[in-house]
């Protein structure tokens, strides 16, 4: 079981890594969002993780707690990149592209 303990923990680390580099270097906040979306829920899966090895559901408000950042962040700085995108003139308020076909949206 030790081994299994090992393996998953290393599989997390790497994965961690890898989206550290996209939060770092991701070229756009789009990106970036997604790399802390996805760091989060690998956190809360390796706290999971702890959960069971351990026997214990104390850290379940700790994931409540996390689950609702990463969905409360999501939101924010999504309407705030709408709101940027509609500003700048590249969109509308209604989701279209400046430019795209009716025909396309549907």
């Amino acid at each position: 079981m030790t081994i299994a303990y090992l393996v998953a923990g290393s599989i997390a680390a790497v994965a961690v890594l890898i989206v550290l580099v996209r939060l770092i270097t991701g070229p756009t906040l789009i990106d970036r969002l997604i790399a802390s979306d996805v760091m989060l829920t690998t956190l809360i899966l390796v706290i999971g993780a702890e959960m069971v090895i351990s026997g214990h559901t104390r850290s379940i408000p700790l994931m409540v707690v996390l689950a609702a950042t990463a969905i409360l962040g999501s939101v924010a700085v999504a309407r705030f990149i709408t709101r940027t995108t509609i500003e700048s003139g590249t969109g509308s308020p209604d989701g279209a592209v400046q430019g795209e076909d009716d025909d396309a949206r549907r």
